[in-house]
């Protein structure tokens, strides 16, 4: 008997599919074409020179990070257009990691847009309309079938800290109202928030971001935290409609992908919900969830982003990477359907 439930067991893992998924904020991928929308550093072929050289760098790159984590879905954010996604999406094939699916956020022209790459077929593409306005990017909904069983992601690029919280709450709100059209579904938020793991605590006196009275879109709105406490893995429950913010999973000096002038955030995030821990088709894997942070995406202790001359005249020097680590999970399908 027991030797016929090792079969089994052995049996039901080997049909198990495992898949990772990553997010990563680029830092301003954008192509050689001139739309008129660009940063000023960004227009293709001036005295900044950005260039087919330089331009050439960044993609090898970036592709080269990816390349290394090899995930079967990324989510990225900063990509200019669909150009920029092909080229990188070539790159990648070169570095030997192909993700022939691709989807962009662009029914509205901000300047850059969320965007996804898969080595699964994307079934449904949508765009959350977070405003009419210019200045909040949509949100990118794909929805992709793994092994008969539904996984929907929504890539995200909130407003930086530059402004308060409420223009992040606009984003969240947004998101919100359209995951509870979904119901108990396998759904992973991710992207770049502009906040932090427990935004609620950080910036409570904090008088320049906090003009909301305390609520955060990524701790209150999403639901990430119970009262003052942070949703874990092992806190979902199913049928609820709060989401784990996999930080937690990290030891808390490791709950950081983004160095700015010293201050460590986790600025990018990957939120799951109650279904996707419910032991039961799509399962994350608990423990994997972590950040991609080589010696190699550090110079002097700072990470190694693409850089620019600091000195006049101001230019592109072919060097460097993202000014943001890529965050990455692990997860699989059981026997369950």
């Amino acid at each position: 008997m027991r030797f016929f439930l090792a079969i089994l067991i052995l049996l039901s893992a080997a049909q198990a599919t495992q898949f990772k998924v990553a997010s990563y904020n680029v830092e301003n991928l954008f192509d050689l074409v001139r739309d008129g929308s660009e940063y000023a550093e960004y227009i293709p072929n001036t005295s900044w020179q950005w260039n087919s050289k330089n331009y050439r760098i960044k993609l090898k790159n970036i592709a080269s990070v990816i390349a290394e984590v090899k995930p079967d879905i990324i989510a990225l954010q900063e990509i200019e257009s669909s150009r920029a996604l092909k080229d990188l999406q070539r790159a990648l094939k070169q570095e030997g990691h192909y993700m022939p699916y691709r989807a962009i956020a662009d029914a509205k022209s901000t300047t850059v847009k969320n965007a996804i790459l898969s080595r699964y077929p994307i079934e449904v593409k949508k765009e959350v309309w977070v405003t009419k306005k210019r200045r909040y990017r949509n949100i990118l909904e794909v929805k992709i079938e793994i092994d008969n069983r539904s996984l929907y992601l929504f890539v995200n690029h909130w407003k930086s800290k530059g402004g308060a919280e409420s223009r992040r709450i606009v984003s969240a709100k947004a998101l919100k109202k359209r995951i509870d059209t979904l119901g108990d579904k396998n759904i992973i938020l991710l992207g770049d928030f502009n906040s932090h793991y427990d935004e609620k605590h950080l910036f409570k006196r904090n008088r320049k971001h906090n003009d909301t009275g305390g609520i955060t879109g990524i701790n209150d709105i999403l639901k990430s935290m119970r009262g003052n406490r942070g949703i874990r893995v092992d806190d979902l429950k199913v049928g609820s409609d709060y989401f784990s913010n996999l930080w937690y999973e990290l030891p808390k000096k490791e709950r950081w992908s983004h160095n700015f002038y010293g201050k460590k955030q986790s600025l990018d995030s990957m939120l799951i919900s109650a279904k996707l821990y419910d032991k039961k088709g799509l399962e994350y894997v608990k423990g994997s969830f972590n950040r991609y942070n080589e010696d190699y995406l550090f110079y002097k202790k700072r990470i190694y982003r693409w850089q620019q001359s600091r000195k006049y005249p101001k230019r592109h020097l072919g060097r460097g990477y993202s000014d943001h680590l890529l965050i990455y999970a692990n997860f699989t399908t059981t026997g369950d359907r």
